[in-house]
């Protein structure tokens, strides 16, 4: 079986898998990661977004030859050590989650619009957030999370 080095949370990590294996299989099934969650398997729903080299992609459809050796990649856990990211606060203060499968995708979608625009506009917010579906229909408190979030970094920046 072949082996491959993969660059998660910032640490190297060797599986050895088959080519073809999913990213979302060798990150919950093989390094212990649950917190990529498998919803769909098509990358339709967004339970399963983690970050590679910063952007969300969608691991069900991610196989691990295409991450190559190099690629940072991130899931939930890699987001903050102590559950004290901006996002993960306001997503209790706003009490986002409802049943909660889809929030760690929610969450690391959320975590790559804030990198990359600290401070988006609401309708920023809904754009780059309706990729990722809930179940259980909290959008509203999805998006005040993130915009809680957006203000509390911009806050705490200054």
């Amino acid at each position: 079986m072949p082996q491959f080095t993969l660059d998660i949370n910032g640490t190297k990590q060797e599986v050895d898998v088959a080519a073809g294996t999913s990213l979302l299989w060798v990150l919950r099934e093989h390094l212990g990661l649950t917190g990529t969650k498998y919803g769909c398997g098509i990358a339709i729903c967004g339970a399963c977004v983690i970050h590679v080299d910063g952007s969300p992609m969608r691991a069900c459809v991610l196989n691990v030859e295409a991450v190559s050796e190099g690629q940072r990649l991130k899931t939930i856990e890699g987001l903050s050590e102590a559950g004290d990211h901006p996002l993960q606060k306001a997503w209790i203060e706003a009490q986002a989650p409802q049943c909660g499968y889809c929030q760690s995708g929610q969450i690391m979608q959320a975590a790559a619009l804030l990198e990359s625009n600290p401070s988006p506009s609401k309708e920023e917010i809904k754009s780059h957030m309706n990729s990722v579906l809930c179940r259980c229909g909290t959008y509203l408190r999805i998006l005040k999370a993130v915009d809680l979030a957006a203000q509390n970094q911009t806050t705490s920046q200054s």
